[in-house]
């Protein structure tokens, strides 16, 4: 059985994976007292006792989390973004090559990805490597997500009986193109230059679709939505999670809250043959944040990676 450590349990994502734990007969939480919460050597000790510590902190925070490890064998997940295009650390997307699964396997470090960065990279990495598009395509990504991203500042705010009329409306941010999650979809995507990138924030708690349009003369080659899907397809071919769907699978269009609930990710292909726009669908609380810890928990202590996930057809 596998001691597991919470630090920041009391956070929208700390608190679903103590959720996803409750029918666990495999795991031991080590759970702290709510008076000690920021008792830094409360906090250190079960760190060091447990075998997984996740961190699902403020980016200073989980800084300083790591430095109280002192036990070799404590596995880190952190959910911040402090350590996600760090050397030594795993960047926690399986799907995205077997280099990438190896090194949750192997590593005691790893880094959960960015909810909007996840369906970013989920299109955008396989086309840089597979050769569909270069390193420097002006790539410009729209993303629309749930509130409950926001944290638990923001959630309050939307769910306020007395909250101001503008949030009933969609709300574009981000406007200076200074995005946290930008780092990463450089880094990860093995970019030259940072994409243009405009998230959207919803009127609705849970559900995120990332989408990518592309210009089909381009790309290295005139590439059709069917070369596309064929290489996407290849890509996460056999993944339980990552499900590629084809050229037309949705008729008319696409709900950014059909995979609320949900831990696995929904890929699409549409537009035609001149301007081709490929999605990303998933649960910015799933695959996006508390779903994708639980998969690389599972990888890394060697168990079904499905194990406590809630997967759809």
């Amino acid at each position: 059985m596998k001691k597991v450590f919470i630090d920041g349990k009391e956070g929208t994502t700390g608190l679903k994976i103590y959720e996803r734990f409750e029918n666990r007969s495999d795991i031991e939480l080590l759970l702290i007292d709510k008076d000690k919460r920021k008792d830094i050597n409360e906090r250190a000790r079960l760190i060091n006792e447990s075998d997984i510590t996740f961190l699902c902190l403020p980016d200073q925070a989980a800084i300083e989390a790591v430095s109280l490890v002192r036990n070799k064998n404590t596995k880190i997940i952190d959910a911040s973004t402090a350590h996600r295009t760090l050397p030594g650390w795993a960047y926690g997307f399986p799907e995205l090559g077997d280099e990438f699964r190896r090194n949750i396997q192997e590593c005691n470090r790893i880094a959960v990805p960015g909810c909007y960065a996840s369906g970013f990279n989920s299109i955008v990495y396989p086309l840089v490597k597979n050769g569909f598009i270069d390193r420097d395509y002006d790539i410009v990504c729209y993303a629309l997500s749930g509130y409950t991203g926001a944290g638990k500042k923001g959630i309050a705010q939307y769910e306020d009986a007395n909250r101001d009329s503008e949030l009933d409306s969609p709300r574009l941010y981000a406007l200076t193109q200074e995005h946290k999650h930008l780092k990463e979809m450089k880094a990860i995507s093995s970019l030259s230059k940072y994409p243009i990138f405009s998230p959207i924030i919803c009127d609705y708690p849970r559900g995120m679709v990332v989408c990518i349009a592309l210009y089909a003369d381009r790309m290295k080659k005139k590439y059709t939505a069917q070369d596309i899907y064929e290489m996407l397809n290849a890509h996460y071919d056999g993944s339980p999670i990552v499900k590629v769907r084809r050229p037309g699978y949705t008729v008319g269009m696409i709900g950014s809250n059909h995979f609320a609930g949900r831990d696995d990710m929904e890929i699409e292909i549409n537009g035609n043959d001149d301007r081709i726009l490929i999605t990303s669908r998933f649960d910015n609380l799933g695959k996006g944040a508390s779903g994708a810890a639980i998969q690389c928990m599972n990888i890394a202590t060697g168990i079904d990676e499905t194990t406590g996930l809630n997967i759809g057809d």
